[in-house]
């Protein structure tokens, strides 16, 4: 399939069928920190930047095949910012008329100003936008946004108008970069915009895959637990599964191991996770596919990434 993906395990979500709106990599922001790598069209124009029909016959198809559906959410995401697409109201409402699985939308929260991206979003279950700093120097530095982004105080203002009528959950994201967003007038100022905001959740991030810019390292998780005790709502701090047992490669894993990879570099714990095979198998699978020169290998901060090769 071209526009689903998976379904893959997700730290947050569980097991999630992906819904990739967008090619890589148009946005709103080129955040520093970002695993798809650096924004090649920065914009804030809504448009059909791919085919909704396509889209949602994809989504039909899949669930046609297998009305059961192998997942425990629909998480609709883009490789850049899914609210730019003018269809997601759309695909939002017809995957609710076919499924009782809740629908997740990944967001960095950049065009919740428009009144129209936040009635489309209202049809979703779960809404995680991002909100890496309040403060708009630090703001600039982490996200980058476009020159035709709304001011930050806007951009705050927008996720709590649409959480002052969301009927479903706002899970806040907040990413964290070394020396970038984490002073304590960050953390004060973020703070105050999460009391505002009043979201269901307030979830702490930091630099875990390889990021954009080189520049943007993680931090300790000493220093993320400092921080968490600072503000004055309980944080998750967000953290990979616990391993589970795995199973046995087959191979029709090849295909969905090279389109998690294409969408973001993954560990072989990760691959192990998302297709439920063993690590002995992944690992004579991922290196078979390096030796192809399909994927190329990268060292992350003691991990070893994968990704596939441009």
């Amino acid at each position: 399939m071209k526009y689903l993906f998976g379904p893959v395990n997700s730290r947050r979500l569980g097991l999630s069928q992906g819904i990739d709106l967008l090619p890589a990599k148009i946005c709103t922001y080129d955040c520093i920190y970002c695993e798809v790598g650096i924004t090649t069209l920065l914009t804030c124009e809504r448009s059909e930047y791919t085919p909704t029909t396509e889209i949602i016959a994809e989504i039909d198809d899949l669930i046609e095949k297998d009305p059961t559906i192998n997942a425990d959410v629909f998480t609709i995401t883009a490789s850049g910012e899914p609210t730019l697409h003018s269809g997601l109201g759309q695909i939002i409402r017809h995957i609710k008329t076919r499924t009782s699985k809740p629908v997740v939308v990944l967001t960095n929260g950049s065009l919740f100003p428009d009144p129209e991206v936040r009635q489309e979003l209202m049809a979703a279950d779960i809404v995680m936008p991002s909100l890496d700093s309040a403060l708009t120097a630090s703001f600039n530095s982490i996200n980058r946004p476009a020159a035709c982004c709304k001011n930050l105080p806007e951009i705050i203002k927008g996720i709590r108008l649409f959480n002052d009528e969301f009927k479903g959950e706002l899970w806040l994201e907040i990413l964290l970069a070394a020396g970038i967003n984490d002073t304590n007038a960050d953390i004060t100022a973020l703070n105050k915009a999460v009391q505002e905001i009043n979201p269901d959740r307030v979830q702490l991030n930091t630099v875990i895959r390889p990021p954009a810019e080189s520049f943007a390292q993680p931090l300790t998780l000493e220093q993320m637990e400092h921080i968490a005790g600072q503000f004055e709502r309980p944080v998750e701090i967000i953290v990979d599964f616990v391993k589970k047992d795995q199973g046995n490669f087959s191979p029709f894993a090849e295909d969905k191991v090279l389109a998690m990879l294409k969408r973001r570099p993954c560990t072989k714990p990760d691959i192990c996770e998302a297709l439920n095979i063993n690590p002995s198998s992944a690992h004579k699978f991922l290196t078979d596919l390096e030796r192809k020169g399909r994927i190329k290998g990268m060292n992350h901060y003691g991990k070893r990434y994968y990704q596939t090769k441009n």
